[in-house]
């Protein structure tokens, strides 16, 4: 039986095929026809198509060939609209809000704009995403988790649904052109391959054109990019960086809109996952902070505080936070690990000036092409707070994704094997700083990424800048809002009613409020009555001017730890806090204590919203820190690749390096035949077999912390051959075996003594004959992609 929703889209498209079919008629136009005039109200989107204004006769002599005129749905003067993301960079990093680095066009955003110092995001990637982009709350559109951690409940499966139309298919319908740069990270991880489905691609969401990358990550050296539908390899250039690359895409973009289009007004979303890790910058950029941090993060929340205080950032009166009792010290890192940590923020800073400066040439190229006067730019820096994941420092983040426990000391012993300190940022290393510097990089709040309770993971400093409308006053917005009201702001400025029906497609109510009042009135109540967060069950409840929250059972900053306590967890027992906002700025004061039915009355409340948002069952994000083992995986249990077979997303590849399988690789080779024979993963972890001078070699890169490798003695020799490769592993992240046959003989063997349970990386690949992207093996990195010499006839994989 088909639901309502699929029998107006079939509905929809028989109307649009008789409509397609009267218009290649040439349907005579009579003036007492009382549907001539489209309806033009936009509740219902696409917009009709125009009638024909000819008139038709049987003799050619006789009729008359007129187009209609396309009806004028925006104003004349409609602005273009540039909205940038940041990633994972906290309310106290930017110098503009008071922090140490430097980011000179985030200032010139505030100084010829507005700006906000109480606007909140969802504590994460893919929700903040597609909260953004639908102007509705993360897990109503089922976007509660990251796509890669999506799971089977209502509220988390990573799809947003058809029935939240997007920021770019609504503007389209009104004539806008739209394009989208960077990260996406809102399509099912299980559909990234180069076959599909694309429906839930950025195209399948209103972009008319697309260039980044489809995962939540990805290296800013060998970028896994996606050009609109397909896939594709980075230019080949000296010094490539991915940051760099999308500047030059979107201002080509813009280049050819004013060719072709230039009576049209543009919307560029651009997101270009910097600062996420991995922290991939130049060495230049980060030498500029050698030095500035050498008193660790401790003293930094102090210096920032004092300053965000003097600048007026924060309101006279808020308190500086502690630290959490869980969270490691400054002065507790052993002097032989100081450098290290040091050299990770430098690096991270760095990568945070860097992003901001290509924004900056973004900017100016909208003033030398004469744009800039009537584009609204929206500037949000973050996606949500500063990132823990780096636990106590790391260089391979991916340690924490997977719930590994690992010590500085193998850290900072597997970077001396890759040249030291001085790596970092390289391609070498998958680096993340530690969890002290992301507390600090949310001066004056508790909290970081991930968590939905308190401001550290929530809160985000925003400008918007629009020359032409919107005239600098110098005052700090401290109206609460949220990203879910950018989608209704940009509606309102351009008179845009809220669509009923988009594509055939019942469209659920919006959840966000516009805040255009704010422009013009700096010191108007905040029309915002309510908001609700949650994050890896650490929520929250804003309500007229009071917060209620609790922290749950997930630490970020210690995800190995939390493994065991989201086991022995249950809601109903969670401790809440209540905060006075509009007397305690940074969450400093619990008057839970005080006022027990007012914050009876919140929680209460905060389970009415959640059910409404289809935010149950609490805790849903982290069902897969349990079980591994329900990672959304395609059904297959059996493939067959040739060795044309390439970028292949890993979440979609055999979890060769995961689960016990046989590789039957027939090929054949000739003297001292040397290549990949396939791969899996990056330099941050990862699987590969290849041949160098003949001599084959397994290598299991199990998170750069770890390596287990076997090589054979002897060249293999020229001719036809098959290779055998069994692996056997006792369960997600357990030890496990390998064992390699050479034409049904045994050849080599290793032992691994731990394995990777969820995945290896974000966004690399599976590929045959080739290792593209980020190579898994040191050992051919000058090399890379190390093509394979001999003739590979078929690679085999069955999961046993």
């Amino acid at each position: 039986m088909k639901t309502s929703n699929q029998m107006k889209f079939l509905y929809s498209g028989l109307v649009a095929i008789s409509a397609v079919t009267l218009f290649s008629c040439s349907e005579q136009k009579t003036d007492n026809s009382p549907n001539t005039q489209p309806d033009n109200s936009g509740k219902v989107l696409p917009f009709p198509a125009s009638p024909m204004a000819s008139v038709t006769e049987p003799r050619l002599q006789d009729s008359k060939m007129q187009w209609p005129e396309e009806p004028k749905r925006l104003p004349e003067d409609a602005p273009n609209v540039l909205i940038v993301l940041l990633d994972d960079v906290g309310f106290g990093i930017s110098e503009t809000f008071g922090g140490e680095v430097h980011t000179p066009t985030f200032t010139k955003i505030v100084n010829e704009g507005i700006v906000y110092n109480t606007f909140h995001t969802t504590s994460i990637c893919s929700p903040t995403r597609a909260a953004l982009l639908t102007g509705r709350n993360h897990t109503r559109v089922s976007s509660g988790t990251i796509a890669e951690r999506a799971v089977a409940f209502d509220g988390y499966t990573g799809i947003i649904p058809k029935t939240a139309a997007t920021i770019p298919e609504i503007l389209k319908e009104y004539g806008y052109h739209t394009s989208a740069f960077g990260k996406w990270h809102n399509t099912p991880a299980t559909e990234t391959t180069s076959i599909g489905p694309k429906n839930h691609w950025p195209n399948g969401y209103g972009f008319e054109y697309f260039y980044g990358f489809l995962g939540g990550e990805t290296s800013q050296w060998e970028p896994r990019l996606t050009e609109n539908y397909d896939h594709i390899e980075p230019p080949e250039e000296e010094g490539y960086h991915l940051t760099e690359d999308l500047v030059k895409k979107a201002l080509g973009w813009i280049d050819d809109r004013q060719a072709f289009s230039p009576d049209k007004p543009f919307l560029m979303y651009w997101a270009p996952g910097g600062v996420h890790g991995p922290h991939h910058v130049a060495t230049e950029w980060a030498d500029k902070y050698k030095g500035k941090f050498d008193d660790g993060w401790d003293e930094y929340r102090k210096r920032v505080y004092k300053r965000q205080l003097e600048m007026g950032i924060i309101p006279e009166g808020t308190a500086l936070t502690p630290r959490d009792s869980t969270l490691q010290g400054w002065d507790d890192i052993p002097e032989d690990q100081i450098a290290f940590q040091r050299r990770l923020m430098e690096v991270f800073a760095g990568f945070v000036e860097h992003t901001d400066a290509q924004v900056g040439k973004l900017v100016s190229g909208l003033e030398e092409r004469g744009l800039r006067e009537n584009t609204i730019i929206i500037y949000i820096f973050g996606d949500n707070g500063s990132s823990a994941e780096g636990q106590q420092g790391s260089i391979s983040e991916l340690l924490a994704q997977n719930n590994i426990p690992n010590t500085v000391e193998q850290q900072i012993a597997a970077l001396d094997d890759l040249g030291g300190i001085e790596v970092l940022g390289s391609p070498h290393t998958d680096n993340m700083y530690h969890a002290g510097w992301a507390w600090a990089g949310g001066t004056p709040f508790k909290g970081t990424k991930l968590m939905g309770s308190y401001f550290g993971g929530t809160r985000n400093p925003m400008a918007i800048s629009w020359p032409k409308k919107i005239k600098p006053d110098g005052a700090i917005r401290e109206q609460f809002h949220h990203v879910i009201d950018i989608a209704p702001t940009l509606y309102d400025l351009l008179n845009i009613p809220h669509p009923e029906v988009v594509h055939g497609y019942d469209q659920m109510p919006m959840d966000g409020v516009s805040l255009a009042y704010t422009f013009d009135q700096a010191d108007a109540p905040t029309a915002k009555e309510a908001q609700f967060f949650d994050n890896n069950a650490s929520r929250a409840i804003y309500k007229d001017g009071y917060m209620a929250s609790t922290f749950g059972p997930f630490i970020p900053w210690n995800t190995p730890a939390s493994v065991a306590r989201v086991k022995s967890w249950d809601s109903d027992n969670d401790v809440w806090e209540l905060y006075n906002l509009k007397e305690d700025f940074s969450q400093a004061h619990n008057l839970a204590k005080d006022n027990p039915e007012l914050l009876e009355q919140l929680k209460a409340e905060f389970m009415t919203m959640a059910k409404d948002n289809k935010d149950f069952p609490i805790g849903a994000g982290l069902w897969l820190r349990n079980h591994p083992a329900d990672i959304r995986k395609t059904p297959y249990k059996e493939w067959n690749f040739k060795q044309s077979t390439d970028r292949m997303p890993e979440f979609t590849a055999p979890g060769i390096g995961r689960q016990s399988n046989k590789v039957t690789i027939d090929l054949t080779v000739g003297n001292q035949a040397s290549g990949v024979l396939y791969a899996v993963g990056g330099a941050g972890g990862g699987v590969t077999l290849y041949m160098d001078k003949g001599q084959l070699v397994y290598e299991y890169n199990m998170l750069i912390i770890e390596k287990y490798i076997t090589k054979s003695d002897k060249a293999i020799p020229a001719g036809e051959h098959v290779l055998t490769i069994t692996t056997q592993v006792k369960g997600p992240g357990q030890p496990g075996t390998v064992e390699i046959l050479l034409d049904g003989k045994p050849y080599e063997k290793v032992a691994l003594n731990r394995t990777v349970p969820l995945a290896f990386t974000a966004t690399e690949t599976f590929d045959v004959g080739k290792d593209l992207g980020s190579p898994v093996s040191v050992d051919y990195f000058d090399r890379k992609p190390f093509e394979f010499t001999g003739e590979i006839k078929s690679v085999h994989i069955e999961l046993l």
